[in-house]
């Protein structure tokens, strides 16, 4: 039987990933960040793949990428 992934709320997915709460909210508003699960109650959930996305994209902010720039290099991923 397939284990069960482990969902996190933003609070947590935020704490994981080493941002804030906010920085993560406006992830998701300009789209380089989606939930994993939203809830009837629309709570947004996160799973660890979704948080190593969240690292990444800190990660090539702090680099010098500006958010605009991420985002066009995720769309051209998929």
């Amino acid at each position: 039987m397939k284990a069960k992934t482990k969902l996190m709320s933003i609070g947590q997915a935020a704490k994981e990933a080493g941002i804030s709460t906010q920085s993560l909210q406006y992830y998701i508003m300009v789209g380089l960040i989606k939930p994993t699960s939203v809830t009837k109650t629309n709570r947004r959930l996160f799973d660890k793949k979704a948080v190593e996305r969240i690292k990444l994209v800190k990660k090539l902010n702090k680099t010098g990428y500006p958010l605009r720039a991420i985002r066009e290099l995720f769309l051209k991923g998929k």
